[in-house]
């Protein structure tokens, strides 16, 4: 259970209570504040605060673009346009700040989006949960015998059995060792900021993460993607569920011009061309690599 029932109550609290705005609000995304939603096993995904809407974004382009955008006539129209042609500054505009509880190596991974504001838990001052990561059977896989960074089959029977029953034995004896080293009430114990470093990358943690929306896509189009890894995509997932309800104009186009696009280098669009002109193209004659064709009949079937 990813909530306690304190943090539960803290929670309906802060939706019980509202106030009276001059700012622009979003009724989707009103909806959703401070509601956990479950991902894995023990982690979360809430947001705390957001700024702006569609309607922010739209503002700040004709404020920006001026006469050039007087041949859009309404704001979905205006956002698609922008979005189709990279205009990223106007979807800074609006902000999303969610607090997130989840596991130390997807956070690791997570964090290499340097384009956040993040205050991380502190394992210096606070005594971490016994809370890890244990992945369902079905998600357990063998490394992949072609991607360095994927997975391959999933592990079946006795095998899958044994590296659960390793991945929980040990979780146990780290986390153990971890209450150890720092003593008992009243005993003088190893700095906690020292016992941490024994925990296990699969221990939880939790920050606030900070982020405007042209940053978020960026982040949401490379760990939505189906080639993301499962354990940081589930939580991408939740977030896109969340940003359509707060920006849906944006969000769609989002969904049209990125998540659901390809791009093509200039060498595969004369491929492409020449096939459209009858050539029977292939990928000795194409100038594209092996992995480069594959990747281009990957997308045009």
């Amino acid at each position: 259970m990813p909530l306690s029932p304190d943090q539960q109550a803290e929670i309906d609290a802060q939706r019980a209570q509202s106030q009276p705005t001059l700012r622009a609000t979003s009724p989707g995304i009103e909806a959703q504040l401070y509601r956990a939603h479950p991902v894995l096993d023990h982690g979360f995904v809430r947001v705390i605060d957001y700024m702006g809407d569609d309607a922010a974004i739209t503002q700040a382009a004709r404020v920006s673009y001026g006469r050039g955008t007087k041949s859009v006539q309404n704001d979905e129209g205006l956002i698609r346009y922008l979005m189709r042609h990279w205009h990223s500054t106007p979807f800074e505009m609006c902000e999303l700040k969610l607090h997130v509880k989840l596991p130390v190596f997807v956070a690791r991974q997570w964090i290499r989006h340097r384009t956040a504001n993040v205050n991380e838990y502190s394992a210096r001052y606070s005594v971490l949960d016994r809370e890890f990561y244990i992945p369902a059977p079905e998600h357990l896989a063998a490394q992949s015998s072609i991607n360095n960074q994927g997975r391959g089959a999933t592990l079946e029977g006795d095998e899958a059995a044994r590296v659960l029953e390793t991945l929980k034995a040990d979780s146990d004896r780290a986390y153990d060792h971890y209450e150890q080293m720092m003593g008992q009430e009243g005993q003088q114990g190893l700095a906690r900021e020292l016992a941490r470093m024994n925990l296990p990358a699969n221990v939880y943690t939790q920050w606030y993460w900070k982020v405007d929306l042209h940053n978020l896509f960026h982040f949401l189009r490379l760990r939505a993607d189906p080639h993301a890894q499962y354990e940081i995509r589930v939580y991408a997932e939740i977030i896109c569920d969340l940003v359509r309800d707060w920006v849906p104009l944006a969000y769609a186009a989002f969904e049209e011009y990125r998540l659901g696009s390809a791009q093509l280098s200039a060498t595969g669009v004369q491929v492409v061309r020449r096939m459209l002109a009858g050539e029977k193209v292939t990928q000795e004659t194409s100038g594209l690599t092996k992995r480069e064709w594959a990747e281009l009949m990957g997308v045009i079937g």
